[in-house]
């Protein structure tokens, strides 16, 4: 398959069963990490740092973070105002599914949003005024060093041809290298895709092959870019639990201490 990106990037992304490197050369890819003692150990990039409340706390002491995707990152905004006392969510009344979702925590200065993306999704009905597209999202961000932003976007495109995910992928591209030009403090977080569980329904609408490719083509994507990954595929595969969409609490905590390591190394 190959992805034509304008401008911004290489004219071209190949992403083959057996990548090759610039010397045309074949190269294996190695796990990206394993786990030791319920904790997971990065072999490679920033050191994963273990998180308790009050560690969270003094990390983002100060600091905004803006989750933008489907339900995947929607439990990591869940999972921070369930562990920290003083993170309040505030009542927007609006759709849990597609948010936008709202925390504040005074003492500490922490503000975390959650906002679904664009169509297309797969849940139930939400106002046609709080679809937003992530790059629209992304282009409102002022940015800077007290700024996170997470982006997760590939399990509601499973049911739909590459094409579609390559299109969208490649608008948000482009809106993070507007943000990271403007404000290149700015720490943004992709999370990949992930295997799940293989239901009845989930085998004959989605499969785990599917996935796949849309990791690899989200990793092609961003190659290149001031941007941190949270490989959510590697994570689930390693861990003795069962695959699921929406990982349990064990992987996931350890998920939010690798994002939590970029933000604070």
């Amino acid at each position: 398959m190959k992805v034509y990106i304008p401008a911004s990037g290489p004219e071209n992304i190949d992403i083959l069963p057996n990548p090759k490197d610039e010397n045309g050369m074949s190269f294996k890819t190695r796990p990206s990490g394993y786990y030791y003692k319920n904790s997971w150990q990065a072999l490679g990039g920033a050191r994963v740092h273990q998180f308790n409340s009050s560690a969270i706390s003094q990390c983002l002491k100060g600091k905004a973070v803006h989750i933008y995707g489907d339900s995947t990152v929607r439990q990591w905004y869940e999972y921070l105002t369930d562990s920290l006392p003083d993170l309040k969510k505030f009542d927007l009344r609006t759709p849990k599914q597609s948010g936008p979702l709202m925390a504040l925590d005074y003492v500490n200065n922490i503000f975390v949003t959650f906002r679904s993306h664009g169509p297309p999704l797969r849940f139930s009905s939400s106002p046609v005024s709080q679809l937003h597209y992530v790059a629209n999202e992304l282009d409102r961000v002022i940015g800077g060093t007290d700024t996170v932003v997470v982006i997760g976007v590939w399990s509601h495109f499973s049911t739909f041809p590459f094409e579609a995910y390559v299109r969208r992928l490649l608008s948000i591209r482009k809106a993070v290298a507007r943000l990271l030009s403007r404000a290149p403090g700015t720490t943004v977080v992709v999370r990949t895709a992930n295997p799940k569980e293989m239901t009845l329904f989930e085998s004959l609408t989605n499969s785990d092959w599917f996935s796949l490719q849309q990791d690899k083509i989200l990793r092609e994507i961003f190659r290149g870019m001031n941007v941190q990954l949270v490989d959510a595929w590697e994570m689930v595969l390693a861990h003795h639990l069962p695959h699921k969409l929406h990982p349990e609490s064990d992987i996931l905590k350890n998920m939010v201490d690798v994002l939590l390591s970029f933000v604070c190394p």
